[in-house]
Protein backbone atom coordinates (compact mmCIF):
# COMPACT_ATOMS: atom_id res chain seq x y z
CA UNK A 1 0.00 0.00 0.00
CA UNK A 2 3.13 2.18 0.70
CA UNK A 3 3.26 2.33 -3.35
CA UNK A 4 0.20 3.63 -3.50
CA UNK A 5 0.31 6.18 -1.00
CA UNK A 6 4.42 7.15 -2.76
CA UNK A 7 2.64 6.96 -6.25
CA UNK A 8 -0.76 9.43 -5.68
CA UNK A 9 1.53 11.20 -3.67
CA UNK A 10 4.24 12.31 -6.33
CA UNK A 11 2.47 11.52 -9.61
CA UNK A 12 -1.03 12.97 -8.84
CA UNK A 13 -3.15 12.57 -12.15
CA UNK A 14 -0.12 10.70 -13.69
CA UNK A 15 -0.57 7.79 -11.41
CA UNK A 16 -1.64 4.37 -12.45
CA UNK A 17 -3.77 4.46 -9.15
CA UNK A 18 -5.53 7.65 -9.93
CA UNK A 19 -8.35 6.50 -12.54
CA UNK A 20 -9.66 3.65 -10.89
CA UNK A 21 -9.42 5.50 -7.60
CA UNK A 22 -11.30 8.22 -8.76
CA UNK A 23 -14.10 5.62 -10.59
CA UNK A 24 -14.93 4.21 -7.27
CA UNK A 25 -15.08 7.39 -5.56
CA UNK A 26 -17.60 8.21 -8.37
CA UNK A 27 -19.38 5.34 -8.24
CA UNK A 28 -20.02 6.60 -4.47
CA UNK A 29 -20.91 9.76 -5.40
CA UNK A 30 -23.84 8.02 -8.06
CA UNK A 31 -25.32 6.60 -5.36
CA UNK A 32 -26.33 9.06 -3.61
CA UNK A 33 -27.77 10.40 -6.39
CA UNK A 34 -24.90 13.43 -7.86
CA UNK A 35 -24.07 12.82 -11.20
CA UNK A 36 -22.41 16.15 -11.36
CA UNK A 37 -19.10 14.19 -13.44
CA UNK A 38 -16.91 18.01 -13.27
CA UNK A 39 -17.83 18.83 -10.28
CA UNK A 40 -16.88 15.58 -8.64
CA UNK A 41 -13.55 15.29 -10.33
CA UNK A 42 -12.81 18.43 -9.10
CA UNK A 43 -13.59 17.62 -6.00
CA UNK A 44 -11.46 14.70 -5.92
CA UNK A 45 -8.73 16.69 -7.42
CA UNK A 46 -8.47 19.84 -5.12
CA UNK A 47 -9.87 18.26 -1.85
CA UNK A 48 -10.64 14.78 -1.37
CA UNK A 49 -7.50 13.05 -2.93
CA UNK A 50 -4.97 15.90 -0.80
CA UNK A 51 -6.70 15.38 1.92
CA UNK A 52 -6.62 11.88 2.00
CA UNK A 53 -3.19 11.56 1.26
CA UNK A 54 -2.15 14.69 4.04
CA UNK A 55 -3.91 12.19 6.57
CA UNK A 56 -2.44 9.00 5.38
CA UNK A 57 1.04 10.57 5.83
CA UNK A 58 0.15 11.97 9.18
CA UNK A 59 -0.73 8.66 10.67
CA UNK A 60 2.08 7.13 9.16
CA UNK A 61 4.00 9.30 11.86
CA UNK A 62 2.01 8.31 14.32
CA UNK A 63 1.78 5.25 16.57
CA UNK A 64 -1.77 5.84 17.46
CA UNK A 65 -4.79 6.44 15.99
CA UNK A 66 -4.79 10.39 14.36
CA UNK A 67 -7.94 12.54 15.69
CA UNK A 68 -9.74 14.53 12.19
CA UNK A 69 -12.30 17.40 12.90
CA UNK A 70 -14.46 17.86 10.50
CA UNK A 71 -17.27 21.30 11.54
CA UNK A 72 -19.54 21.93 8.84
CA UNK A 73 -23.10 22.97 9.04
CA UNK A 74 -26.57 21.33 7.40
CA UNK A 75 -26.07 20.64 3.84
CA UNK A 76 -21.98 21.42 3.46
CA UNK A 77 -21.84 18.03 3.06
CA UNK A 78 -19.29 16.65 5.55
CA UNK A 79 -20.67 13.44 6.06
CA UNK A 80 -20.33 12.93 2.36
CA UNK A 81 -16.30 14.23 3.06
CA UNK A 82 -16.33 11.49 5.11
CA UNK A 83 -17.22 8.56 3.65
CA UNK A 84 -15.02 9.88 0.57
CA UNK A 85 -12.35 10.18 2.69
CA UNK A 86 -13.08 6.62 4.04
CA UNK A 87 -12.92 5.32 0.59
CA UNK A 88 -9.53 6.44 -0.65
CA UNK A 89 -7.66 5.85 3.23
CA UNK A 90 -9.33 2.35 3.18
CA UNK A 91 -7.68 2.19 -0.40
CA UNK A 92 -4.82 3.10 0.92
CA UNK A 93 -4.67 0.57 3.77
CA UNK A 94 -5.61 2.58 6.48
CA UNK A 95 -8.55 1.46 8.94
CA UNK A 96 -10.41 4.57 9.10
CA UNK A 97 -13.91 5.70 11.41
CA UNK A 98 -16.19 8.11 11.48
CA UNK A 99 -17.72 9.26 15.34
CA UNK A 100 -20.30 12.38 14.77
CA UNK A 101 -21.03 14.64 17.23
CA UNK A 102 -24.51 13.12 17.34
CA UNK A 103 -23.69 10.05 17.99
CA UNK A 104 -22.75 11.47 21.57
CA UNK A 105 -26.02 12.32 22.15
CA UNK A 106 -27.41 11.52 25.61
CA UNK A 107 -29.95 9.26 25.90
CA UNK A 108 -33.85 9.62 25.07
CA UNK A 109 -34.23 9.18 28.88
CA UNK A 110 -31.70 11.81 29.74
CA UNK A 111 -32.77 14.18 26.98
CA UNK A 112 -36.32 14.48 28.54
CA UNK A 113 -35.07 14.78 32.05
CA UNK A 114 -32.86 17.36 30.72
CA UNK A 115 -35.58 19.47 28.49
CA UNK A 116 -37.57 19.34 32.17
CA UNK A 117 -34.51 21.61 34.13
CA UNK A 118 -34.39 23.79 31.01
CA UNK A 119 -37.42 24.11 28.48
CA UNK A 120 -35.47 25.77 25.93
CA UNK A 121 -33.87 22.57 25.19
CA UNK A 122 -36.66 21.59 22.54
CA UNK A 123 -34.41 19.87 20.18
CA UNK A 124 -31.40 18.02 20.17
CA UNK A 125 -28.18 19.42 19.00
CA UNK A 126 -27.02 22.46 20.71
CA UNK A 127 -24.47 22.48 23.48
CA UNK A 128 -25.46 20.23 26.51
CA UNK A 129 -27.49 17.94 25.09
CA UNK A 130 -24.50 15.78 24.30
CA UNK A 131 -22.38 13.10 27.25
CA UNK A 132 -19.11 14.52 26.95
CA UNK A 133 -17.58 12.49 28.99
CA UNK A 134 -18.15 9.28 26.74
CA UNK A 135 -16.59 11.06 23.88
CA UNK A 136 -13.81 11.33 25.18
CA UNK A 137 -12.92 7.74 27.02
CA UNK A 138 -13.61 7.13 23.13
CA UNK A 139 -11.13 8.92 22.04
CA UNK A 140 -8.54 8.28 25.04
CA UNK A 141 -8.92 4.60 23.86
CA UNK A 142 -8.24 5.69 20.08
CA UNK A 143 -4.53 7.86 21.37
CA UNK A 144 -3.37 4.68 23.33
CA UNK A 145 -0.26 4.04 21.86
CA UNK A 146 1.63 1.10 20.33
CA UNK A 147 -1.93 -0.94 19.53
CA UNK A 148 -2.32 -0.62 15.67
CA UNK A 149 0.90 -4.07 15.12
CA UNK A 150 -2.57 -5.84 14.90
CA UNK A 151 -1.39 -8.30 17.03
CA UNK A 152 -3.56 -10.13 19.14
CA UNK A 153 -1.75 -9.19 22.79
CA UNK A 154 -1.78 -5.51 21.29
CA UNK A 155 -5.48 -5.27 19.74
CA UNK A 156 -7.49 -2.74 21.30
CA UNK A 157 -11.55 -3.13 20.94
CA UNK A 158 -13.23 0.82 20.82
CA UNK A 159 -16.94 0.82 21.05
CA UNK A 160 -18.56 3.66 19.29
CA UNK A 161 -21.04 5.13 20.09
CA UNK A 162 -24.17 5.26 17.95
CA UNK A 163 -27.66 7.17 18.06
CA UNK A 164 -30.82 6.23 15.93
CA UNK A 165 -32.78 9.57 15.19
CA UNK A 166 -35.80 7.78 14.14
CA UNK A 167 -36.60 6.44 17.35
CA UNK A 168 -39.10 7.87 19.79
CA UNK A 169 -40.96 9.70 17.04
CA UNK A 170 -38.29 11.29 16.01
CA UNK A 171 -36.71 12.28 18.99
CA UNK A 172 -34.05 9.64 18.67
CA UNK A 173 -31.98 7.73 21.20
CA UNK A 174 -28.54 5.74 21.78
CA UNK A 175 -28.59 2.04 20.02
CA UNK A 176 -25.62 -0.36 20.73
CA UNK A 177 -22.76 0.92 19.68
CA UNK A 178 -20.49 -0.19 16.68
CA UNK A 179 -17.36 -2.58 18.27
CA UNK A 180 -14.10 -2.01 16.46
CA UNK A 181 -10.42 -1.94 16.85
CA UNK A 182 -8.75 0.69 17.11
CA UNK A 183 -8.72 2.54 13.58
CA UNK A 184 -5.45 4.23 12.19
CA UNK A 185 -7.58 7.08 11.62
CA UNK A 186 -10.96 8.66 13.17
CA UNK A 187 -13.27 11.27 11.34
CA UNK A 188 -14.62 13.33 14.23
CA UNK A 189 -17.26 14.94 12.51
CA UNK A 190 -20.25 17.95 13.60
CA UNK A 191 -21.50 21.16 13.14
CA UNK A 192 -20.00 22.49 16.08
CA UNK A 193 -16.60 20.42 16.45
CA UNK A 194 -13.93 22.43 17.23
CA UNK A 195 -15.99 25.47 18.70
CA UNK A 196 -14.79 27.48 21.40
CA UNK A 197 -16.99 29.96 24.04
CA UNK A 198 -16.09 33.68 23.06
CA UNK A 199 -16.37 36.84 25.44
CA UNK A 200 -19.93 37.64 26.33
CA UNK A 201 -19.40 41.10 25.12
CA UNK A 202 -20.40 39.46 21.44
CA UNK A 203 -23.65 39.08 23.25
CA UNK A 204 -24.88 42.74 23.76
CA UNK A 205 -25.33 43.57 19.85
CA UNK A 206 -26.09 40.19 18.37
CA UNK A 207 -26.82 38.82 14.41
CA UNK A 208 -30.11 38.14 13.94
CA UNK A 209 -32.57 35.64 15.05
CA UNK A 210 -30.72 36.88 18.23
CA UNK A 211 -33.49 39.35 19.03
CA UNK A 212 -35.15 39.08 22.22
CA UNK A 213 -33.38 39.50 25.30
CA UNK A 214 -34.73 35.77 25.90
CA UNK A 215 -32.46 35.20 22.76
CA UNK A 216 -29.65 36.66 24.06
CA UNK A 217 -29.74 34.54 27.16
CA UNK A 218 -30.44 31.03 25.54
CA UNK A 219 -27.18 32.15 23.14
CA UNK A 220 -25.31 33.32 26.50
CA UNK A 221 -26.09 29.80 27.92
CA UNK A 222 -24.79 27.86 25.26
CA UNK A 223 -21.55 29.88 24.77
CA UNK A 224 -21.28 29.10 28.68
CA UNK A 225 -21.77 25.06 27.82
CA UNK A 226 -19.19 25.29 25.36
CA UNK A 227 -16.32 25.04 27.89
CA UNK A 228 -17.15 21.57 29.04
CA UNK A 229 -16.60 20.39 25.26
CA UNK A 230 -13.17 21.94 25.12
CA UNK A 231 -11.15 18.64 26.17
CA UNK A 232 -12.91 17.32 23.51
CA UNK A 233 -11.55 19.86 21.28
CA UNK A 234 -8.06 19.61 22.32
CA UNK A 235 -7.87 15.86 21.24
CA UNK A 236 -8.24 16.99 17.51
CA UNK A 237 -5.12 16.82 15.44
CA UNK A 238 -5.73 18.95 12.92
CA UNK A 239 -9.28 20.53 12.06
CA UNK A 240 -11.19 21.07 8.86
CA UNK A 241 -13.81 23.85 8.12
CA UNK A 242 -16.16 23.44 5.90
CA UNK A 243 -17.47 27.03 5.17
CA UNK A 244 -20.48 27.88 3.23
CA UNK A 245 -20.34 31.18 1.36
CA UNK A 246 -23.07 32.66 3.09
CA UNK A 247 -24.50 30.63 6.25
CA UNK A 248 -27.73 31.22 5.56
CA UNK A 249 -27.65 28.70 2.62
CA UNK A 250 -27.78 25.82 5.20
CA UNK A 251 -31.46 26.74 5.58
CA UNK A 252 -31.89 26.66 1.53
CA UNK A 253 -30.03 23.28 1.52
CA UNK A 254 -31.98 22.44 4.24
CA UNK A 255 -35.53 23.06 1.86
CA UNK A 256 -34.07 21.58 -0.40
CA UNK A 257 -33.10 18.00 1.03
CA UNK A 258 -36.82 18.23 2.51
CA UNK A 259 -38.30 18.74 -0.67
CA UNK A 260 -36.40 15.73 -2.08
CA UNK A 261 -37.85 13.68 0.87
CA UNK A 262 -41.63 14.55 0.43
CA UNK A 263 -41.29 14.31 -3.79
CA UNK A 264 -39.98 10.47 -2.28
CA UNK A 265 -42.99 10.46 -0.65
CA UNK A 266 -41.58 10.41 2.86
CA UNK A 267 -42.31 12.82 5.66
CA UNK A 268 -40.78 15.97 5.63
CA UNK A 269 -40.80 19.19 7.31
CA UNK A 270 -42.67 22.57 6.00
CA UNK A 271 -40.56 25.46 4.94
CA UNK A 272 -41.87 27.25 7.89
CA UNK A 273 -40.58 24.75 10.03
CA UNK A 274 -37.54 24.19 8.46
CA UNK A 275 -37.02 27.80 9.25
CA UNK A 276 -37.69 28.06 12.94
CA UNK A 277 -35.52 24.67 13.20
CA UNK A 278 -32.43 26.08 11.49
CA UNK A 279 -32.73 29.22 13.10
CA UNK A 280 -32.91 28.23 16.18
CA UNK A 281 -29.46 26.30 15.69
CA UNK A 282 -28.20 29.79 15.04
CA UNK A 283 -29.44 30.99 18.29
CA UNK A 284 -27.25 28.69 19.94
CA UNK A 285 -24.50 29.12 18.00
CA UNK A 286 -24.34 31.91 15.76
CA UNK A 287 -21.90 31.07 12.70
CA UNK A 288 -20.84 34.52 12.58
CA UNK A 289 -19.90 34.10 16.01
CA UNK A 290 -18.49 31.39 16.46
CA UNK A 291 -17.57 29.58 12.97
CA UNK A 292 -16.28 32.79 11.39
CA UNK A 293 -14.11 32.71 13.56
CA UNK A 294 -12.22 29.78 12.95
CA UNK A 295 -11.97 30.32 9.60
CA UNK A 296 -8.53 31.86 10.33
CA UNK A 297 -7.77 29.61 13.01
CA UNK A 298 -8.15 26.16 11.70
CA UNK A 299 -6.03 24.01 9.43
CA UNK A 300 -7.66 23.93 6.60
CA UNK A 301 -10.83 26.25 5.40
CA UNK A 302 -12.92 25.08 2.11
CA UNK A 303 -15.41 27.52 0.96
CA UNK A 304 -18.66 25.77 -0.53
CA UNK A 305 -20.64 27.41 -3.30
CA UNK A 306 -24.29 28.21 -3.43
CA UNK A 307 -24.26 24.94 -6.39
CA UNK A 308 -22.35 23.06 -3.96
CA UNK A 309 -19.24 23.55 -5.93
CA UNK A 310 -15.68 23.80 -4.34
CA UNK A 311 -14.80 27.76 -3.77
CA UNK A 312 -11.47 28.67 -1.88
CA UNK A 313 -9.37 25.88 -0.03
CA UNK A 314 -6.51 27.20 2.18
CA UNK A 315 -4.62 26.61 4.91
CA UNK A 316 -3.67 28.15 8.38
CA UNK A 317 -0.88 26.31 9.36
Amino acid sequence: MEHKLDSLSTKGMESEFFAPLLAEVTGIYHSLGITDEPRITDNFERLWLPLALNLAQGSNALDRTLIQGVLGGQGTGKSTLCIVLKLILNHLGFSVAALSIDDLYLTYGARQALQEQDPRLIWRGPPGTHDVKLGLEVIELCLQTNNLDNTPDNTVDIALPRFDKSLHNGAGDRINPEVIPQPDILLFEGWFVGVKPIAERFFANPPAPIITPEDQQFAVDCNRRLGSYVPLWTKLDSLVVIDPEDYRLSQQWRKEAEHKMIARGKTGMSDEEIEHFVEYFWKALHPKLFIEPLTKTADLVVEIRSDHSLGQIYSNT
